[in-house]
């Protein structure tokens, strides 16, 4: 495949695959909004396509003699259901319209969509692909409906939906606010302490989405991508101190506190009509579930295996930001 369209190639993940396509010499088209941020494209020799997923037109345009088309673009924090039904329902199915309208010779479809859409599992057992799907939350049920969206094209569109659980990785605003946070002694205290997410390092997401985009067998198919361990939240917070060398905590932020500036972000967001940075459903999900997932289907089916750690990619991520003299 030569010609490929990234949706939400502005953001942490789309930026990678973004890259790495460029790296493999492929032709890439970036689906981009007027308000899209777009310094991380702007390096690269890509094209981009200004476009709104409101307006058919623009999407046709976007999709036209595309070989495969990687669909990431989604809304993750939002203040109410209608944000994200608009930007991850709506915006899928008016894509896949285009995509049927305008190529149907398309050779593969990738949508990204997100653990949330299958939702916690429980007693620290692992769930897999047949796990039925039970979200917690707006962003989950909607990556869901819009999992269903895809499903509903059938054979008139090759199609593949991945899973990926919390992804780690340079570029990751929430780790960069938790580097923040840590260099001035201040410490979110987050989870149980015992196992709760299963994770998965950004690089080896993008080489799953290649796979899944190349490999003609992943048709149809539904996958979960993770590193094939489980970590606290705990875990993932120390890991981040001590690449840091921080060795004095001053300040424990407790659940509490925590729960009550998410509050306060969301009134925020209401008077400045900007998506907040921090949710309350985002921190119970975090502070009351276990996010733990099986990735060997994707192993043993497409040969994709997990190069890095969760302690690998933290590493990776504190050295690219002290690399942009940002921490």
């Amino acid at each position: 495949m030569d010609k490929l369209l990234v949706t939400g190639a502005s953001g942490f993940i789309g930026s990678h695959l973004a890259e790495e396509l460029v790296r493999r010499g492929c032709r890439v088209s970036c689906l981009v909004r007027r308000t899209s941020r777009v310094s991380e494209l702007e390096r690269l020799p890509v094209r981009l396509v200004a476009g709104d997923y409101m307006d058919p037109a623009s999407l046709e345009e976007a999709v036209r003699g595309q070989d495969a088309v990687f669909h990431l673009a989604a809304v993750l924090n939002g203040r109410d259901w209608e944000t994200f039904h608009r930007a991850n329902i709506l915006s899928t199915r008016n894509l896949l319209k285009a995509c049927l309208k305008a190529n149907p010779g398309l050779k593969s479809f990738v949508f990204v969509s997100s653990i949330s859409a299958v939702g916690p599992s429980s007693g620290g057992q692992r769930l897999d692909e047949q796990a039925p799907c039970r979200p917690v939350s707006f962003y989950g049920r909607s990556k869901l409906e819009a999992e269903q969206a895809v499903k509903g094209c059938g054979s008139r569109l090759p199609w593949v939906i991945i899973r990926p659980p919390n992804v780690l990785g340079p570029r990751q605003s929430e780790l960069l606010q938790a580097i923040k946070l840590l260099r001035k002694g201040i410490m979110p205290v987050v989870g149980s302490g015992r196992p709760q997410t299963s994770v998965c390092d950004v690089e080896d997401l993008v080489q799953a989405l290649i796979l899944a985009a190349w490999r003609g067998e992943a048709a149809g198919q539904t996958y979960l991508v993770t590193d094939g361990r489980e970590y606290a939240w705990r875990e993932i917070t120390l890991a981040l101190a001590e690449e840091l060398g921080v060795n004095r905590i001053w300040l424990k932020v407790p659940y509490s506190l925590q729960y009550a500036l998410a509050w306060l972000a969301e009134e925020t967001s209401r008077l400045t009509n900007k998506r907040p940075l921090l949710s309350r459903e985002l921190l119970r999900s975090g502070q009351r579930f276990e996010w733990l997932y099986d990735g060997g289907k994707i192993q043993k089916e497409l040969g994709f295996l997990p190069r890095y750690t969760m302690r690998d990619s933290v590493r990776r991520t504190v050295a690219w930001y002290r690399e942009q003299g940002r921490v």
